[in-house]
């Protein structure tokens, strides 16, 4: 398909170059070539501020691959987007203030394909909040691949006092920060939610597993223990706060009783909201090559059971939150004419009647019902 489409445009006079680009393209490289002639350029991401100047390259000499590590830091390669592009994406932001990571879980391709863990300096991540904030951007997310490893220049180079200072960017009513690992959850970044209103209750915390044997053989370097040590500390410090995860179900070698241990960890945390995935080998990971891989059939039979609990908390979640007030942060207009539509602090869609002049601020809202993926509600009097 991919080359009748570069057929076709070449014979209606247009040119067209062929990107493969991502986490796969880096990993596979030049094998992508060799599998699809038609494919003139694969980059990874760790090239993207160079982008301009490899697709002038492909269009001159098809064939070109760039899944380097370049020594220079691309974070000062990538030009600031105009403030009129900034307004046009609304009022919420993602920042990247770190990519790579070094944890080497013996499932994930990141650090192979992304590779160690990069920060930018906190000073030029507060300028670019503050750039988002002139423009009208009320939420910022900070992102990473292992974000909470975050270690910008100085004395202030952890995630914590960067939470901090983004929390009291002028015009900034809302941060948030995914996806983090639960070894690099320090006191510095807990007392954040603790003391910042502005840093939203809510906290995506993937485990992957409960079992402590499968947990040492995706060498996490931590126990379900300590996972639930680590939740312990922060509702302590916020208790409002909301969690969220990430599962994988049927890793090589995992038993049934040790499924069991999953599902015990889940109704211990008790989530707001969880993602469960089926355990898939990745080339060149310590996993795939492991015994024991476990049956197709058994995988979907674990998945179908964890999604079931982590739906039923779901639900129980959203429920908890009929006939009481949140703040939401109005984003768009909604379904319906009349309506408008915002996140709550725990980024559940919220759908009210109300005017457009309130998207872009926070308003308190009684929510009075839920739907399938979100809450309904009206705003609050006062």
């Amino acid at each position: 398909k991919v080359r009748l489409l570069k057929a076709r445009r070449a014979a209606a006079g247009k040119t067209t170059t062929i990107a493969v680009a991502g986490c796969v393209a880096q990993a596979e490289g030049a094998e992508i070539l060799r599998r699809q002639a038609a494919v003139d350029l694969v980059v990874g991401p760790q090239s993207y501020h160079r982008l301009s100047d490899l697709v002038a390259r492909a269009a001159a000499a098809p064939g070109v691959v760039d899944t380097d590590f370049p020594t220079e830091d691309k974070f000062d390669h990538l030009a600031p987007p105009a403030p009129e592009a900034i307004r046009a994406r609304g009022v919420t932001s993602f920042v990247t203030v770190q990519e790579g990571c070094d944890k080497f879980c013996s499932f994930c391709v990141v650090p192979y394909t992304r590779g160690a863990e990069v920060s930018r300096p906190l000073v030029k991540v507060i300028a670019e909040i503050e750039r988002l904030a002139a423009a009208g951007v009320r939420e910022v997310t900070l992102i990473g691949q292992n974000v909470n490893a975050y270690h910008g220049a100085g004395a202030n180079g952890s995630l914590g006092p960067l939470l901090r200072q983004a929390a009291r960017v002028p015009g900034i009513a809302r941060v948030r920060y995914t996806t983090s690992h639960p070894r690099d959850m320090d006191e510095e970044l807990i007392a954040a939610h603790a003391e910042e209103p502005a840093l939203m209750p809510f906290l995506h915390l993937p485990v992957q597993s409960g079992s402590d044997r499968v947990l040492a053989a995706m060498n996490r370097r931590h126990r379900g223990a300590d996972y639930i040590a680590v939740v312990e500390r922060v509702r302590r410090a916020r208790p409002d706060i909301a969690l969220s995860s990430d599962f994988i179900v049927g890793f090589p070698g995992e038993t049934e009783a040790e499924f069991g241990e999953t599902l015990a960890l889940v109704r211990a945390v008790r989530f707001a909201s969880a993602y469960a995935f089926k355990y898939s080998p990745r080339a060149g990971t310590p996993a795939a090559e492991m015994a024991d891989q476990v049956a197709d059939d058994c995988k979907r039979d674990r998945l179908s059971r964890l999604q079931q609990l982590i739906e039923e908390q779901r639900l129980d979640f959203n429920r908890g939150l009929v006939g009481r007030t949140v703040e939401v942060l109005f984003e768009k207009s909604g379904r319906h004419p009349g309506q408008i539509a915002g996140k709550s602090p725990y980024l559940q869609a919220v759908q009210v009647a109300g005017p457009t002049t309130l998207i872009g601020e926070v308003a308190k809202v009684a929510i009075t019902g839920l739907g399938v993926n979100s809450l309904f509600g009206q705003l609050a009097v006062g």
